[in-house]
């Protein structure tokens, strides 16, 4: 069964998934972010910037580098090359988030952003999900 990771309170979402991406990079672990396209854009900027001293090789999904790349970035998980951990930045619940060994959640202080994690954290709970919660700051 799927491992499920909430993150919650984190403040800014993409700057805390960065520093999560970062640190899968480096554990070795191979990692498929997900989110609506606006917002995939938006956290590839951010990956480039947020820290001066790293480079967390990245790539999107669908590119000819996207099956040796340890971090891909992806609209849906159609054709993914890793399913080793999910990093879930979209709104909803993804749809075939069991195919991974490890989910992450990352829910960030913004209202919209709290009744979206809420909603997939009772999606989870209902159907019988183990799930781990790590709250940030107050």
């Amino acid at each position: 069964m799927t491992r499920i990771d909430f993150h919650s309170n984190v403040g800014d979402s993409l700057l805390y998934a960065c520093r999560l991406i970062r640190k899968a990079y480096q554990a070795g672990q191979p990692t498929i972010v997900l989110a609506e396209p606006a917002r995939l854009r938006a956290f590839d900027e951010q990956l480039w910037t947020f820290s001066p001293l790293d480079f967390v090789p990245h790539c999107m999904a669908g590119t000819p580098l996207a099956a040796q790349t340890p971090i891909v970035l992806a609209s849906n998980l159609d054709d993914v090359p890793h399913h080793q951990v999910l990093l879930n930045l979209g709104a909803t619940v993804p749809a075939q988030f069991a195919r991974f060994e490890r989910l992450l959640e990352v829910v960030g202080n913004a209202h919209d952003e709290l009744a979206a994690g809420r909603e997939r954290y009772r999606f989870y709970r209902d159907r019988g999900y183990a799930l781990n919660n790590y709250k940030q700051g107050s």
